[in-house]
């Protein structure tokens, strides 16, 4: 397997993503996707120390033209976006093929004209357009900022969006 596990985390890389989700996904190497950060040389310096693993930032089209690296490799890979319009660029638009089906939605912060779903953990219109499309392509999207506390899956809040 070459991705093990995708998140949406507004933070990206951090302590946690590397500890305990690894715990969970094993993972040798990370792929965070965010044309800002990738763009940003301070940024990625300390997404690269955050993680203590192989860690790539790319922008989207660095995506676009080497995932399938990714998916060919033996190493098992974090996949990483800062936000649900990013992912669902990668698995709906650019069609993702990979054995993982479900999306954890890390946090999301409160923002303006952003519906609180839990702590840390709100989301826009847009983003839930994203999410629902995502889903609709068959993947499970499931809130959870750490690894043994759901607050539930897209199916809960989806109604709250016009779903």
């Amino acid at each position: 397997m070459s991705i093990s596990f995708i998140r949406v985390d507004d933070r990206m890389i951090h302590g946690q993503t590397c500890t305990r989700w690894a715990l969970e996904y094993p993972c040798e190497g990370i792929v965070a996707v965010n044309d800002d950060a990738a763009n940003n040389s301070v940024l990625k310096a300390a997404y690269k120390s955050a993680s203590g693993k192989k860690t790539f930032i790319w922008t989207m089209e660095d995506w676009e033209k080497k995932y399938q690296k990714v998916l060919d490799s033996d190493t098992n890979y974090f996949l990483i976006t800062k936000n649900p319009l990013d992912m669902k660029k990668i698995l709906v638009d650019l069609n993702l093929k990979c054995n993982v089906k479900k999306v954890i939605i890390g946090p999301c912060n409160d923002r303006p004209n952003a519906i609180k779903l839990g702590n840390n953990q709100s989301i826009t219109q847009a983003e839930a357009d994203a999410l629902e499309a995502i889903s609709k392509a068959g993947y499970d999207v499931e809130f959870r900022l750490i690894p043994d506390e759901s607050i539930g899956n897209w199916s809960k809040f989806k109604n709250q969006f016009g779903y």
